[in-house]
This record gives structure tokens, C-alpha cells and sequence, in this order.
């Protein structure tokens, strides 16, 4: 390989993607820090205040669950800034990163479905039912853990204090002085975690990983071999190829729709471990310190794959 083919390759595969990355981080650090310093952050939060109140969450965790409907980054950077500033306790960030479950998968439903849609037809509705009820519960249930875990002053004495609506200027004086400070920090722990992690993948630890857990899949036995090769591509693969698979069984009669949709669901649930860390981490440790990032994804990670597999598990009964 050419010196000028090395350079493009890393360009392509780790600088742009980088460099993309990192715009999407400060633009949700700005548009974070300029709610905040406009103190809008109880305004945006109306559309939780039923959850939040119920759940004993704070005004910060409603404005991040509305936010999170239109950028998980923004999202995450608001609840960072207020976990630092102490405005939430560490208790309260895991609980309202996992709260924000449902808005998350709001965002990617649409990429979702269009997918799904074409390859697998009237299953996709079945299948994505299933994985946006999943989110759903997900919600509810922290919600409901929420109530019991916080203590209620979170409601009674709300943590933000009503201060007058800051001018347009001098908010953005203080957004960007906030925004210098802060993005000095992300750089210093993301630029380094993701070129790790882009060479881990360049090395091939990602594909031993996931070849590692296709192979070790006799315990679902129950699974016709048509579902395996479709879980195994789910997880050695990428997401389409377990969905290519299951497009072309479904359309030459060799599976059945619900057999598709399990195969789907358990792929899904056995993928995401790998892929969360592959790239989910990188972005999280720079938002979040690397320690408090790991554990932010396991927790969420556990609570998406027994919500995932609570439904694939409801659904094989009830379609019998």
C-alpha cells in the first residue's frame, strides 16, 4: 500500500469520522450551555413533567428527555454539565440516561423502519412494534424505580432556582466561555479513545469478538438453522446482512414470519453488546469521564437487553 492510500485510508476511516464527531459533540455542548445560561431548562422540560414528577426527577431531566427527541448528544451533555455542577446526583444521571430510553429510539425509528421495511415487509411493523414497546417499558420502569430511589425533594424543592430570563448576548457570552472551558476536556479524552478504538477495529478485535459469540450459540438449539445463520450474520455482520437474510428466506417460503422476528429480536439482543462498546463509548467518554462512561453503558446496555429479550420472550408465547 502507497504512502498516498495509507493517508486516505486513515482520513476516511478515522479523521473525517473524528472530526465529524467532534462538531456534533460541540454543537450539542453549545446548544446545552446556551439553555442553561437562558434558563429555559423549565421550559423545554414539559413534555416529562407527568414522568419526572411521578419519578422525583429533576427540571435538568425532563429538558434532557425533550432534548434527547431531537439530539442524544445534546441530550447527554446537559445532564454531564449539571452532574458536574452538582446539580444532579451520580444516582440521578444513571437513572435519567436510562430515561431517556424512549426519546433515543425516536431517533433512530424512522432509519429503523425504512430498513427493516423493504427487506422483511409486513414484519418490520411486527419487529419494530416489538423493539419500541421494549423502549417504552424501558421508561416506565426507571420511572418507576426513579419514584422509589429519589427522594421527593427533587419536586418540593426544585433545584433550580427561578432567575430572570437572562439577555440574548449576555447568555451567549457565558455559553461560549462555558463552551471553551468544556471542550478542551472532551477533545483530551475523545481524540484518543476513538483512534484507539479505530485501531482496535483495524486490528480485527471487534470481528474475534463477534465471531467468538456467533460461535458459541448452541444454546439456542431451539432455533431452526435458517434463524441461526440470520442471528450469526446479526452479530458477525452488520444489522442489513441479518435482515438481507431474513428478507430472502421470508420471500422463498423457507421461514416463517414469526421465526424471522425472534431470530431478529435475538440477534439484537446479542449484537448490541459488541457494537455499544465499538461505538457508543468513544463519544460517551468524551461527555462523560471514561470511568462514569462504562458504567453509563452497562447499565443501559442491561436494561435494553432484558427489555429486548422480555419481548421477544412475550412474543414467542403469545404467537404460538
Amino acid at each position: 500500500m502507497t504512502a498516498e492510500n495509507m493517508f486516505l485510508d486513515l482520513w476516511t476511516g478515522l479523521g473525517w469520522p473524528l472530526i465529524r464527531l467532534l462538531f456534533f459533540i460541540s454543537v450539542g455542548l453549545m446548544i446545552a450551555n446556551l439553555i442553561e445560561a437562558l434558563n429555559w431548562t423549565r421550559k423545554i422540560a414539559f413534555l416529562a413533567k407527568p414522568l419526572t414528577r411521578f419519578g422525583h426527577l429533576s427540571s435538568l431531566t425532563g429538558a434532557s428527555f425533550s432534548m434527547a427527541f431531537f439530539s442524544g448528544v445534546a441530550a447527554n451533555t446537559m445532564l454531564s454539565e449539571g452532574y458536574e455542577k452538582k446539580t444532579i446526583t451520580k444516582k440521578e444521571l444513571i437513572l435519567a440516561n436510562l430515561f431517556n430510553s424512549l426519546p433515543t429510539y425516536f431517533l433512530h425509528l424512522p432509519t429503523t423502519f425504512f430498513i427493516t421495511a423493504p427487506l422483511i415487509k409486513g414484519a418490520a411493523v411486527v419487529y419494530v412494534g416489538l423493539t419500541f414497546g421494549a423502549a417504552i417499558l424501558r421508561t416506565l420502569v426507571i420511572t418507576l424505580l426513579a419514584h422509589f430511589l429519589l427522594p421527593a425533594k427533587n419536586v418540593a424543592g426544585e433545584e433550580f432556582k427561578r432567575a430572570e430570563t437572562a439577555t440574548f448576548k449576555s447568555a451567549l457570552a457565558n455559553t461560549l466561555k462555558r463552551f471553551k472551558k468544556r471542550i478542551k476536556k472532551i477533545i483530551r479524552f475523545t481524540v484518543p479513545i476513538y483512534t484507539l478504538f479505530y485501531f482496535f477495529n483495524q486490528f480485527g478485535l471487534f470481528t474475534l469478538l463477534e465471531q467468538f459469540m456467533a460461535e458459541r450459540f448452541t444454546w439456542l438449539a431451539w432455533l431452526s438453522p435458517q434463524a441461526m445463520s440470520i442471528i450469526v450474520l446479526h452479530v458477525a455482520a452488520e444489522f442489513s446482512a441479518g435482515l438481507a437474510a431474513a428478507g430472502a428466506m421470508l420471500a422463498d417460503g423457507t421461514m416463517e414470519t414469526r421465526e424471522v422476528i425472534l431470530a431478529l429480536l435475538v440477534g439484537n439482543v446479542l449484537s448490541s453488546p459488541i457494537r455499544a462498546v465499538r461505538h457508543q463509548f468513544p463519544y460517551y467518554a468524551g461527555i462523560f469521564k471514561p470511568a462514569l462512561a462504562t458504567q453509563l453503558i452497562f447499565f443501559s446496555q442491561s436494561f435494553r437487553t432484558l427489555s429486548i429479550a422480555g419481548m421477544a420472550l412475550l412474543y414467542f408465547f403469545i404467537s404460538l
